[in-house]
């Protein structure tokens, strides 16, 4: 997911380089960026990107007419950005083909949920089980199986879990757990982390008291340990 193309397109370049910097700290290899509509269909004429974001008020042809553009050529998935929130722009978008729609201002964690969301529909990976100790976690259907037993995670233990899983078998610290679960204001969550990990510890772990699957890592942060290096 982390290598598919995007296309950003914002006349305002201070946004455009913020929300580039928002993808690539997230793990996004290629971001093509544009400050026009213009400019974007020079970069669509050369290279189809799998999705696009839109800024929507844009000068001369704006983000709607850009977007009909698009759907002249191709079906990538399409999530607007405007400053405005009236709910007939949103209809505008949506009946041409958008995909998503999200109002400025934003905060940048809504951002990448609402593209990995959209690339995740649209571009599957298949089944993604990550295998454990003493269970199986299936990443897509945010389930864990233990012996005859399922249980849900919920999305804050979801997101937990997926940053452990993406590094799985390294160390995560408290930090960056804290800023996956609430965002980029996280100080003062490391409590509620605690929760979230002993819950996690709850529905994977044979005995959640002396966990062999998700480990403390004293003064750092967790770490997961995946069933191969249990061998």
């Amino acid at each position: 997911m982390y290598e598919k193309p995007i296309l950003i397109v914002d006349d305002e370049q201070e946004l455009l380089i913020m929300i580039r910097k928002i993808f690539e700290r997230a793990g996004f290899t290629q971001i093509m960026t544009a400050a026009s509509a213009e400019a974007a269909l020079k970069i669509l004429s050369v290279k189809m990107p799998a999705m696009a974001v839109l800024d929507v008020m844009m000068p001369g042809m704006d983000g709607f007419a850009l977007l009909k553009e698009i759907r002249k050529v191709s079906s990538m998935p399409v999530l607007m950005l405007t400053a405005k929130g009236e709910p007939e722009d949103r209809c505008t978008g949506l009946e041409l083909g958008a995909d998503d729609y999200l109002v400025k201002p934003f905060l940048p964690r809504e951002l990448l949920l609402r593209v990995t969301a959209i690339l995740k529909r649209v571009y599957p990976e298949g089944n993604r089980i990550v295998t454990l100790a003493a269970s199986q976690v299936d990443l897509d259907k945010a389930e864990v199986r233990k012996g005859k037993e399922v249980f849900r995670l919920t999305a804050k233990e979801y997101a937990v879990f997926l940053k452990l899983a993406e590094n799985a078998d390294r160390i995560v610290t408290i930090g960056s757990l804290c800023q996956t679960a609430c965002g980029e204001i996280w100080q003062g969550y490391e409590s509620t982390l605690m929760t979230h990990i002993r819950h996690l510890r709850e529905k994977i772990e044979s005995n959640p008291s002396a966990p062999v699957s998700l480990i403390t890592i004293k003064g750092l942060g967790y770490k997961l340990i995946t069933r191969e290096e249990n061998r």
